[in-house]
This record gives structure tokens, C-alpha cells and sequence, in this order.
């Protein structure tokens, strides 16, 4: 990628001359759709973010919205008259392209630099989620990728103490050529250690920490604006990072010391287009500009140029603005974790400058190179959705077992066993459940987490399909007993000037925006990622949201059944098949589920069925549909009887719904009174053994449609531990 003509038509009209070498590759990066958002920023505006909301219901708690390197969110505290409260820290990083170049490294720099836009908000990091999107399982290549994303993931965040408690792996035909990792960070700060990106004085230092600047990751930003060519394995490859967990570990006990110490004005991760990058953003967001010597950055290589400085994007680096008298102590806490340092220049009130060689090779205004890039006006058409086929005529056995057994709804036990998800002695409610719950002593809530999209849905109907992933997503951490707090996505789309393509990421976004604001759920940030285009063609656009909610209390009812008490299936239904797993065995087509007309007062009958105390168990209703739901809550000692009132309602992948064991079958019809339906399904046993009944104008057959058992389901869903290991 070269800078454009256009491009360089603006910005030469602007200064008054031609550019430098260094500017030229400088405003390349960071005019890329990468950096710049240029596709994608004028649809963003369809999100409530809560930093600047008129509902005070959706902004009470945001403290910090989008723009900074994470969100800020206030979390509500037990004690009310707290004059401490506690906040988190809410960021999400796509490192798609990269991870398909070299699997291993390319997912654990994501984990790298998502920790880092943490660390720049003065947070300390405490747990992670990863949403995976692959090709077909059944390919060696999916599965040679699969294996060194989730390596690179769990060696990285193991390494730096950080747990992975949360996330979700996909498969669908069209990830083939160009796979998505989507990593979220949760961090926990306080209003007295909060920092910003913001650049705060003149002449105050910058200074560089971490290590040492290399020539890994050239022009990454740019690479990550592209579509993805057929031999991108072999000629990208220098466009990757390479990551140092053990580094970054020292960087983050570090910096919990800098802001311990009050010594930080200002911080910025140095992640896409490298040292250029950071510190221009961080001047242009003060109004501000900066001089710095590049000769001065501690480097790794010999003979580096001033682009390669500029732009190099090697990990576990941070920039630091520091008072003048601070500059020493940094300095000092640096050297005791073993971290390089540098003062590469201080701020000023000038043009961003930087010189190499006693020559000056950049001299811009920092908000031209920052904020200047022009907006693209691309054409769009909308996607086609499908219509109505014949319904598939299918064997409830036979349906159930594929379905079971499916990649996408198998077990991801093979997949998070790898993690570290119980260090820091936060993880209260671990990975395999429908959310993660975070201990918050600090505020004395839990934290409950979910992340995901399902790209079966969005590809079937991409507007619908986004309503869906939010709704699931706040399904998922309501029926744990929480209530939704705010969420960050990251926006995944393929190539942009395709109108077909673009016209489906703007339904996501619409989409995603109108659940979220429905669910009175702010957006306090996000990623974007486009070009996820390859030879095999674009991805599904994929609208991946890491929703966060709160609950009084930790013991949240798992999904698994007890045994000898009530089930019942709760929520509103759709027969559509539409994006269902069923339908994806087939050649059929089918509308996606009508979603419910209620969905805000839908989640918050689950939290509170979910807090009853007669409720024993809870699920949602999700991938699979209730077929799936009903597998994953049978355990060898708990198994169910029950009645379903059609083949579909067995198969449709409706969200906002949830099955619920419990003991006052009362007590829930009562919670979703002119709420959403209650139907019964029968009873829980103690047999391990689930059996299915389907209601034929209600006269239930006199064999079971299904028969399973415990110890069939769990080899059933074995698909990805007995293939990959």
C-alpha cells in the first residue's frame, strides 16, 4: 500500500510542499482505514456511547467513551456513599491478518497490545476474552490455525498473569482465507490513578519504555488495510510482530509503580504504525505538538533509518509523558524491572517533529496526521435476505446427534483448558458457562462477561443477525444473575469498495447499535477491522461484542441441572430456522427468528429469575437452539423428561430465551407475567438420561423423538478435543 494521490494531493495543498520519505510512509499508516477509520467512522455515530447521551440512564455510569486507548465505566457499588468508587477499564483489539500470516505470533501480540491500551489508562489488567472465527473444521489448515492462535493466546496471557475467563470459537466455510482473533481486556482503576492519552504540558518529557525498537511488525497498519493475498503467508510476514510475554510482565508491574508514584502526565500504547503512531495521537489529542529525536530511541538493530524508527511496530513499548522532575524516578522504576528507557523529546506547542541525523525529516501539524484523513463516500447495497423454503424434512435423532456433535456447538473445553483462567483469585464463575464472573472486591460486586457473535446469523440477515449477537450477549450474563452494564465490539467487515460487502457492514452496525441502545447497553469503544477479504472472498460481516454486567452476589445458578425438580423454557420463540445450525447441514433457506418486541424487559425478568432462590440452574438458548441447551445441562446425575411442541421449536435459534430447574415454577411465571412465555417442559431426573418428546397437535408420540444419555453427549461434543489432540 502507497500513499494515494489524492492523499497526498490534501496534504501537500495543506504544508505547502512535497512531503519527506518519512512523512509520506507516516501519513500512509496513519491515513489507513486501519488507523483512520475512513469507511467506517461515519457509521459509528449510530452508537449511544454514553459520553456524551442525553439519557442519563445510559450515561451514568461512563466516565470515559470512545477515543482514548480503553473505556472508562464506573461500577456501581455496594456502598453507596463510597467516595472511592471503583472503575474498569473496557478495550477489544482485532489481530486478524497477522494471525493468519503466523497464527501463534499474531494472536499474542493481540493480547500484548490489548493489555497495553489498558495499562495507558493507569488500570491494572484482570482478565481477558478471546472470540475466535475459522474456516471449516473439517480443514488442516483451519485447524494448523486454530492450533497457533490459541497456543500464541494462552502462552501469552499465562505468561503475563493475566486470566482468560471468557470468549467464544466459530467456524463457518467463508473465515477460510482469512481467520478473525477479536481479544477483549478488563481493567480495574480508580479515579485518582486514571491517566489518559490526552498530552497534558509544554515542555513536559516523553519517554519511551519497554523494549528495545526493532524492525518486526514494519508497516502493519497498512498490511491490516488490505485484503489478504494468496501468498500473504511468506510476503507479510515482516509486517508481524513479535511478542515478549516476560517483557511485558515487567512493563506491567512497572507502570502500576509509575502511577503509584503519580509520575504520569499522560500514556499511549505504541501499537499500529509504532512510535509515529503514539505519540502524534497522544499530542494531537492535547492540541499540542512535540519535538522528538529519533536517534535517541533505544534500538535492537543496527543502521535503522528514521522510518524504520518511526513505524516499527515491536511490542511491550509505551509512551510516557512525564514532568521534567519526574523524568529521574521513571527512570529509576524502569531500570529495577529491567525495561529499556529513553527521553526521546518533550512536547511543545509547535508542529510534531521529529529529527534523525541532525536533520529534520517530519514536521506536520499532529492533528493533520492524527485527525485529518477524509472520510470515504462508498456506495452500498443492501443484502439480500433469504426467503422461505420447504422445511427440511428431518429425523429429530438424527438432527439432534448433528447438531450435538456440530464444531460450532461442540465442547470448547480443548480450547480454554489452555488458559490460566484462575490467576489473580478473581474468576468466580470460569470458562464453559454462559458467562465469566470477575470478583470486584474493591467495589463488592461480580463482574460478569461475555463475548461474541455468531457469523451464522450475520450472514444470513446482518441487520437482524447483530440484534441478535447484542441480545444474546446480555442474555448470556442475565441468566448468570446480572444485570448489563456497558459493552465494546469490534466491527469486522470485509473489503469496503465491494458495495455488497460494505452494504452488509452497515447493517451490523445498525444493528448492533439499535440492540444496544434498546437495551439501554452504552458502547464506551471498539475496533474496527476491514479488507478481511481474501482469494476464497470476504468474510461474514461479524459484529463481535464484549458485554460486561453486574451481580450482588457470586453464586450464580450453573448450567447444569440438579435433578427431581421443574424445567422450564422462558422467553419468546420463532420458529424461523434462519442461521441455525440445522439449517447449515442443509441446502435450505429460512427467514431469521422474528426477535421478541420486548427485549430490554426480557433480560431483566432472567436476572431476576436468575437471582430467585428457587432457581437451581440456568441456560440460555443460543447456537444449537434447545436441542443444544438441553445437551450441555444434563450432567451423569442429572438428566430430563420433556415435551417439546415441534420438530422446530427444537432447532430455532431464537435468543433472548433460557431454560430454568427450578423448585417455584410459580415464582417465574409470576417474574415474566406479560413479560414473555413460560412453557413447561416437564421435569428434571436423577438418571443422567435426557429424553425428548415432540407434541403433535397435542398427542405426544408413543417412542421418545430422542433418547440420549449423559456419557453420549459428552463424547458426542468431544469433536475439537479428538481431533486435535
Amino acid at each position: 500500500m502507497v500513499l494515494s494521490d489524492s492523499d497526498r494531493d490534501i496534504i501537500t495543498t495543506e504544508l505547502g510542499r512535497e512531503l519527506t520519505p518519512a512523512e509520506a510512509v507516516l501519513f500512509e499508516n496513519l491515513w489507513s482505514e486501519h488507523c483512520a477509520y475512513r469507511s467506517s467512522r461515519p457509521l459509528l455515530q449510530s452508537f449511544t456511547t454514553g459520553d456524551d447521551s442525553s439519557d442519563d440512564e445510559i450515561a451514568d455510569n461512563v466516565v470515559i467513551g470512545p477515543g482514548d486507548d480503553a473505556a472508562v465505566v464506573r461500577l456501581p457499588s455496594v456502598d453507596e456513599a463510597s467516595e472511592t468508587p471503583t472503575y474498569i477499564t473496557m478495550g477489544i483489539e482485532s489481530h486478524n491478518h497477522p494471525s493468519y500470516v503466523d497464527p501463534y505470533d499474531g494472536a499474542a501480540t493481540g493480547v500484548g497490545g490489548i493489555v497495553r491500551d489498558t495499562l495507558s489508562m493507569g488500570a491494572y489488567p484482570i482478565a481477558l476474552a478471546d472470540s475466535l472465527y475459522f474456516g471449516s473444521f473439517d480443514d488442516e489448515r483451519t485447524q494448523y490455525l486454530l492450533d497457533g492462535v490459541v497456543e500464541g493466546i494462552a502462552d501469552y496471557g499465562n505468561a503475563i498473569g493475566v486470566p482468560t475467563v471468557a470468549g467464544s470459537a466459530e467456524f463457518h466455510d467463508d473465515y477460510t482465507g482469512n481467520p478473525l482473533v477479536n481479544v477483549a481486556c478488563i481493567g480495574l482503576v480508580t479515579d485518582e490513578r486514571l491517566v489518559t492519552a490526552e498530552a497534558q504540558s509544554p515542555d513536559n518529557k516523553l519517554v519511551l519504555v519497554g523494549n528495545a525498537t526493532g524492525r518486526d511488525g514494519l508497516g502493519g497498519a497498512s498490511f491490516a488495510s488490505e485484503d489478504l493475498s494468496e501468498d500473504a503467508e511468506t510476503e507479510d510476514r515482516p509486517a508481524v510482530q513479535v511478542g515478549d510475554p516476560y517483557t511485558e510482565k515487567r512493563l506491567i508491574e512497572a507502570n502500576e509503580e509509575f502511577i503509584t508514584a503519580d509520575l504520569i502526565q499522560s500514556a499511549r500504547d505504541l501499537g499500529a504504525a509504532g512510535l509515529g503512531g503514539a505519540s502524534s495521537e497522544l499530542v494531537a489529542k492535547g492540541g499540542l505538538g512535540a519535538r522528538i529525536d529519533l536517534e535517541r530511541v533505544h534500538q535492537r538493530e543496527p543502521e535503522m533509518n528514521a522510518m524504520e524508527i518511526l513505524l516499527a511496530e515491536s511490542q511491550e513499548r509505551m509512551c510516557y509523558e512525564v514532568h521534567p522532575d519526574d523524568v529521574d524516578a521513571v527512570g529509576d522504576i524502569a531500570t529495577k524491572y529491567d525495561l529499556g528507557h529513553a527521553v526521546i523529546g518533550e512536547i511543545h506547542d509547535g508542529n510534531y517533529v521529529c529529527t534523525f541525523d541532525d536533520e529534520i525529516v517530519v514536521d506536520v501539524p499532529a492533528t493533520l496526521l492524527a485527525d485529518g484523513a477524509p472520510m470515504n463516500d462508498l456506495s452500498v447495497t443492501t443484502p439480500s435476505i433469504p426467503e422461505r423454503s420447504d422445511p427440511p424434512e428431518i429425523d429429530p435423532e438424527t438432527a439432534f446427534n448433528t447438531v450435538v456433535s456440530a464444531p460450532n456447538t461442540a465442547s470448547k473445553h480443548w480450547i480454554y483448558r489452555q488458559y490460566d483462567h484462575e490467576v489473580g483469585l478473581r474468576t468466580a464463575m470460569r470458562p464453559g458457562d454462559d458467562a465469566a464472573i470477575i470478583d470486584v472486591r474493591e467495589a463488592g460486586v461480580g463482574l460478569a462477561l461475555s463475548s461474541g457473535a455468531v457469523p451464522a446469523w450475520t450472514a444470513c440477515d446482518p441487520y437482524q443477525g447483530a440484534r441478535a449477537v447484542a441480545l444474546e450477549n446480555a442474555t448470556n450474563i442475565a441468566v448468570k444473575g446480572a444485570t448489563p452494564l456497558a459493552a465494546v465490539d469490534c466491527l469486522n467487515g470485509g473489503n469496503p469498495e465491494k458495495t455488497d460487502v460494505y452494504g452488509g457492514f452497515k447493517d451490523i452496525v445498525e444493528g448492533l447499535a439499535d440492540m444496544c441502545h434498546t437495551l439501554s447497553v452504552p458502547v464506551v469503544g471498539g475496533n474496527v477491522s476491514l479488507y478481511n477479504d481474501s482469494v476464497s472472498g470476504p468474510i461474514p460481516p461479524t459484529p463481535t461484542l464484549a458485554l460486561v454486567g453486574t451481580t450482588p452476589t457470586l453464586n450464580a445458578p450453573p448450567a447444569a441441572l440438579t435433578g427431581d425438580e421443574t424445567l422450564l423454557l422462558v422467553g419468546h420463540q420463532s420458529n424461523n430456522l434462519g442461521g441455525s445450525e440445522l439449517l447449515a447441514q442443509t441446502d435450505e433457506t429460512d427467514p431469521f427468528p422474528v426477535l421478541p418486541s420486548n427485549p430490554a424487559t426480557v433480560i431483566d425478568a432472567l436476572t431476576r429469575v436468575a437471582n430467585h432462590q428457587s432457581t437451581l440452574a440456568t441456560h440460555d438458548v443460543s447456537t444449537g437452539g434447545l436441542a443444544v441447551t438441553l445437551a450441555e445441562l444434563i450432567t451423569p446425575d442429572a438428566g430430563a423428561r420433556v415435551t417439546v411442541p415441534n420438530k422446530a421449536s427444537l432447532f430455532t435459534e431464537t435468543p433472548g430465551r433460557a431454560v430454568i430447574e427450578t423448585t417455584d415454577p410459580d415464582a417465574v411465571r409470576e417474574i415474566f407475567e406479560d413479560v414473555a412465555p413460560v412453557i413447561s417442559l416437564g421435569d428434571t431426573t436423577t438418571d443422567g438420561i435426557l429424553t425428548i418428546d415432540i407434541d403433535q397437535e397435542s398427542t405426544v408420540s408413543e417412542s421418545p423423538a430422542v433418547t440420549t444419555d449423559a456419557a453420549t453427549v459428552v463424547e458426542q461434543r468431544r469433536t475439537l478435543q479428538n481431533t486435535l489432540e
